[in-house]
């Protein structure tokens, strides 16, 4: 099924308003999945040539903070711009003196990431498990490519379509709502990183299965990852004799190891794609900006 949405509309079966309160919550640790994620996502980087003169990074504390320094050891030099809807948070989470109070001239002496704006233009863009809980996602793609320099590119991971089957499989047999909102597939998302400015995407996906020892962890660790985003979720907070059914469907439906563990599975989608040169309309008269220019010229000569 195709899940692609219209470019000012949200994703089918996804409620807007709860997706904005998930983005400005407050948080101040990484679930360990996107670590695992963004480490992973960084294997990838070896297969560019040149490293990123400056780069930024959408929502680190939620793509991964470990992940974070691991890239500002990889690129000591190359400036860092940090771009969050809790921004100050943000900026004290990723400083390097984690022990001490976040000061904002510490990034105007070069030390620490820097506060990203409207007008922040980089190499690179970074954005790991973001996508999958964006109302918005093509509006999103958009706005990262305003932040990106021609040439520059996009990396980004997400979850996809096969995330969570086991638990939506129980949720059916009981005749429950969906435990979570449908996640885009891969070959969609290719299509909207070319409608949003961005060429050459190359799209690819694993499977990571976890396991847990019983339906309590499991649940605590999905609380970490996100939230129920779908519109035809249950309506209200459900009664404790409710979650200790869902506990006991879990614990009977999932499928288990040979150690007995239950199994769930997580479908990760890689993306990367690059700023594509821009075109030039063909009208009597047309506005280009210099950079965007120069960009055209250098393309023609090669």
């Amino acid at each position: 099924m195709n899940t692609s949405p219209d470019p000012e509309t949200a994703v089918p079966g996804m409620d807007m308003v709860a997706a904005q309160r998930w983005l400005q919550r407050r948080a101040s640790t990484s679930p360990w999945l996107h670590e695992e994620v963004a480490s992973r996502m960084a294997e990838r980087l070896k297969w560019f040539r040149e490293p990123p003169a400056n780069w930024m990074h959408w929502e680190p504390v939620n793509g991964g903070l470990l992940a974070h320094q691991q890239l500002r050891a990889l690129w000591p030099d190359a400036p860092c711009h940090v771009a969050a809807l809790r921004l100050p948070e943000a900026l004290q989470a990723t400083h390097e003196s984690r022990g001490t109070l976040w000061n904002p001239l510490s990034w105007r002496r070069g030390n620490g990431p820097r506060p990203a704006d409207a007008s922040t233009r980089v190499r690179m863009l970074w954005a790991n498990m973001v996508l999958h809980m964006e109302a918005q996602p093509q509006a999103l793609l958009r706005r990262w490519n305003t932040h990106i320099e021609t040439d520059g590119f996009l990396m980004f991971s997400c979850l996809g379509p096969d995330s969570l089957r086991e638990l939506r499989a129980v949720y059916a047999q009981q005749g429950w709502p969906e435990p979570s909102h449908a996640f885009t597939d891969m070959h969609d998302w290719g299509d909207m990183l070319v409608h949003g400015g961005f060429a050459e995407p190359v799209m690819d996906m694993e499977r990571i299965t976890l396991s847990y020892s019983g339906a309590e962890p499991l649940l605590a660790e999905l609380r970490s990852l996100g939230r129920n985003l779908h519109t035809q979720r249950f309506p209200a907070c459900r009664s404790r004799q409710w979650r200790e059914r869902l506990c006991e469907a879990i614990e009977a439906g999932l499928p288990r190891a040979q150690d007995g563990r239950l199994l769930l599975t997580f479908e990760i989608i890689y993306g990367h794609a690059f700023k594509a040169v821009p075109r030039v309309p063909m009208k009597p008269s047309a506005t280009v900006a210099v950079e965007d220019m120069r960009s055209m010229l250098r393309g023609r000569r090669g």
